[in-house]
């Protein structure tokens, strides 16, 4: 008879050693305390299993995979995206100067940058840019269904196709799996060289699973280009939203900054496919400037640009001295960024942070409840907007500093998800935000402290349990 008691003994030791070694690891790698707390506490309770989460999810390959992956492709160059802002305003100069130490472009002058509050109106004007397209069409999305809206956007690019424009379309490989209908077949039925960002083939793939990209841009001719929160997807239709409708807020800009979005798009290209875009088709020699408006593109992501995100929230918020809006679908904020929000509510500055009353993902609204009070308590007021889901995100400092674009206030966005922000700096732009935002806190209800501090125990227990899987979300 088999003595199999060796056996359980070496795999009993080989379990121990590799927790212990997920435990080392963890202590000496992670930065923040609470995720370190988190991992070691799951590899302890559940040492197999845990340390195959951790080595999965917890290491941070996300960062050196991501950054290997993309050696030797098209790095941005810092001064690309037409003239820097000359003479900054004195207000304004440390912000900025962080953000030129932070961002691979400049703060460039002379565009035309106009927000758009509602998807009819943005699906139009993107189609209609998409008609009037000469030279070339490069579209970047998370999600592309293909419903309603996403035919007409097929048939558009198809026809720009026919015409000889040069079209580019990736999809991220996650956000193409939320439709129904495969888009990416469409397209290449059609003939548009379209493919998708990190394609999941599991196992294989599984490490780099949260390597997302959730950059919308849509960039025509280098010249004009769309960005902000919205995918492409019915829901978004205030006409004929369906049964999921969204509210959302996406910007549509003109002039010098397009061709930083453009060199985002074209890195990520090659990145995805090998194929290097470049040339006047792609990049005019020369972007008349279309307003007076100063902007610069704010990549972000867990390779080159890993943090840049949340250093600039962090930075505006040291900078604020009157007032910041907060309006974002997941508000999960480390707690750097946490104490950011009191410290400036505690200097008397106004913090406002909207967010839905009802989120579509019930985990991350449970997990964000805990913090509320420890906000409330400090001075910063939060708000419940009303149904349909508010998907927009938005920064707003002074009524003049905007930040606006893919990111959300969670760790997500902050630190797995290839992003795209445009900071802008405007007091026509700020004033016509911070209208737009005025009324939509006067339909939203105001959270009391009271109120919290009346949740039944269950429920402070559920939303105290989901807390704890911050650092997974």
């Amino acid at each position: 008879m088999l003595d199999t008691g060796w056996i359980a003994s070496i795999a009993a030791v080989a379990v121990f050693a590799l927790a212990a070694i997920s435990v080392v690891h963890a202590l000496l790698q992670r930065r923040d305390t609470g995720t370190i707390i988190a991992w070691v506490g799951l590899i302890v309770l559940l040492p197999l299993g845990g340390s195959v989460l951790y080595w999965l999810f917890g290491v941070n390959r996300i960062r050196r995979r991501a950054h290997a992956l993309r050696e030797g492709y098209l790095i941005a160059d810092p001064s690309a995206g037409g003239a820097t802002l000359s003479e900054p305003p004195e207000r304004w100069q440390r912000l900025l100067h962080s953000g030129d130490r932070l961002s691979p472009f400049r703060l460039v002058g002379g565009n035309a940058i106009e927000p758009l509050f509602d998807g009819d109106r943005t699906y139009a004007r993107m189609l209609d840019a998409i008609d009037s397209a000469r030279h070339s069409i490069t579209l970047a999305t998370y999600i592309f269904d293909y419903d309603r809206v996403g035919e007409r956007f097929v048939d558009r690019l198809q026809q720009a196709q026919d015409r000889g424009v040069q079209v580019r379309v990736l999809i991220d490989a996650i956000g193409a799996r939320y439709s129904r209908r495969n888009t990416l077949r469409r397209l290449r039925r059609a003939g548009i060289p379209a493919t998708t960002f990190m394609p999941v083939h599991l196992p294989r793939s599984l490490a780099a699973f949260n390597l997302r990209n959730h950059r919308k841009m849509l960039v025509v001719d280098g010249r004009q280009a769309f960005t902000g929160g919205m995918n492409i997807r019915r829901g978004h239709s205030h006409a004929d939203p369906g049964p999921h409708p969204i509210h959302d807020l996406h910007f549509e800009l003109r002039g010098p900054a397009c061709t930083q979005l453009q060199r985002v798009f074209t890195e990520d290209w090659q990145f995805a496919t090998g194929e290097r875009l470049d040339g006047p088709r792609w990049f005019p020699d020369t972007v008349d400037p279309a307003g007076a408006r100063a902007c610069r593109g704010l990549p972000d992501g867990p390779d080159e640009d890993f943090e840049v995100l949340n250093f600039t929230l962090q930075s505006a918020l040291a900078e604020a001295r009157e007032q910041v809006t907060i309006i974002t679908p997941y508000f999960l904020p480390d707690v750097a960024l946490t104490g950011a929000l009191k410290a400036a509510a505690l200097r008397g500055v106004r913090v406002d942070i909207l967010i839905p009353a009802r989120s579509n993902l019930r985990l991350v609204e449970w997990a964000s409840r805990p913090q509320q009070g420890e906000l409330l308590e400090r001075g910063c007021r939060l708000w419940l907007t009303p149904p349909p889901f508010n998907h927009a995100k938005l920064m707003l400092v002074d009524r003049e500093w905007a930040l606006v674009g893919s990111a959300n206030w969670d760790p997500r966005s902050l630190r797995l998800n290839f992003e795209f922000n445009l900071e802008c700096l405007d007091a026509g732009l700020g004033g016509e935000l911070a209208t737009w935002a005025d009324g939509l806190r006067a339909q939203s209800h105001p959270l009391t402290l009271d109120e919290v501090r009346a949740r039944p125990l269950p429920a402070q227990l559920r939303d105290g349990a989901a807390r704890l899987l911050t650092p997974y979300l």
